[in-house]
């Protein structure tokens, strides 16, 4: 009997979703490489790869519902965390920002990355249970709160662009929780025709000032940005997409990124990195091959047993695309650089594994489909 199980579970074991999310990272491993040719940060990227590899697998042959019984445990320990890479001393301060751990014999540890593990699971939890209507005031009140929190704290770290990721958890989630249709309208009129007030009323008040105010000049006037100055990363990203052509640039060694024109090579602009090393036929195999795997997780979402399984992955897809969509605007030149790193692509140990786990999480529900 134990060798059926084990037989179905090999069997139903989306081994697609894994083989596209090593593939991506094996990729973004020579793009790294390509980036920063003399680091060894492409190194550090397949040994994080190995590590996130069987993280992924303990969580895929674990049971998801039990691990989300334990969400709200694992929802305070996430916030304790965030508490504590706030404290001088623990938290490591790096341009401006204290949003990493220093682990002796590992790295840098970023809470914000794995917290949206939890804030998963306890927003699939709560909106997870059977429905007969319409969400009420009070659930979108608590809903909020548990979003709330851990953003909160993350502002005051300050990052701005890790926070703006986890709002499609909670809007993909009420989407899907039979959430009035008259809210979602009002909130996408409210985004499109409040963006501009915002931006005068920041302006005026001086709220919005520094590199915040000139990172989002430089989208709205890029002809007259300072590419020396404040629009130099949206500048130095443009130029870099424009040389890869159709099929790539010939010679990584006067690339952009290998002689320094580039900031960030290796994390923010490693789509930029792409564009220049493959060319648009590069990028748009990248975006396809992330499109399959969206597709495949949207799949095993609606296969899933249960309205929280379903909920848990399509936040987890949520979220993907809300990063891919804003990194790569980023490299185009299309949105304000905040610091997003591209899902499986750029470098670091803590965005890998999250995303890693998160995959784990996906295939977990797609194992236990036909588990009652």
């Amino acid at each position: 009997m134990v060798a059926i199980l084990q037989k179905r579970k090999l069997r139903d074991f989306d081994w697609l979703v894994a083989l596209l999310a090593i593939a991506i990272v094996c990729f973004g491993s020579w793009e790294i490489h390509n980036a920063q040719p003399t680091e060894t940060f492409w190194q550090k990227q397949l040994i994080g790869l190995a590590i996130a590899f069987v993280f992924m697998l303990a969580i895929a042959f674990s049971d998801y519902r039990r691990l989300v019984e334990l969400a709200p445990f694992l929802y305070v320990f996430g916030l304790i965390l965030l508490v504590i890479v706030l404290v001088p001393g623990i938290g490591m301060r790096i341009n401006g920002q204290r949003c990493w751990i220093k682990l002796p014999g590992v790295g840098q540890f970023q809470p914000s990355e794995f917290v949206k593990i939890p804030v998963v699971l306890m927003l699939a939890r709560y909106f997870g249970k059977h429905r007969s209507g319409m969400l009420t005031w009070k659930e979108l009140f608590i809903g909020c709160a548990i979003l709330g929190l851990p953003i909160g704290l993350i502002l005051l770290e300050p990052d701005v662009g890790q926070s703006i990721t986890y709002l499609p958890l909670l809007a993909m989630v009420l989407f899907l929780s039979s959430v009035r249709l008259w809210i979602v309208a009002a909130v996408l009129v409210g985004c499109i025709a409040g963006a501009p007030l915002a931006y005068t009323v920041g302006v005026k008040t001086g709220l919005l000032h520094g590199y915040k105010l000139e990172r989002i000049n430089v989208i709205l006037d890029p002809e007259n940005a300072d590419k020396r100055g404040f629009g130099y990363h949206t500048w130095q990203s443009m130029v870099t997409v424009g040389e890869g052509g159709l099929a790539g640039a010939r010679g990584s060694e006067y690339s952009q990124s290998s002689l320094k024109f580039l900031p960030e090579p290796h994390t923010d602009f490693i789509f930029a990195v792409t564009a220049e090393t493959t060319g648009f036929v590069g990028c748009i195999l990248l975006l396809a091959s992330y499109a399959l795997l969206l597709t495949r997780l949207i799949t095993d979402a609606r296969r899933s047993r249960d309205r929280t399984g379903m909920l848990v992955i399509m936040a987890i897809v949520g979220g993907l695309i809300f990063q891919i969509f804003i990194n790569v605007g980023m490299a185009l030149g299309m949105l304000p650089v905040i610091g997003v790193p591209l899902p499986l692509m750029s470098s670091g140990l803590s965005s890998v594994l999250a995303t890693f786990i998160a995959i784990g999480f996906a295939i977990s529900v797609q194992l236990r489909r036909f588990v009652n």
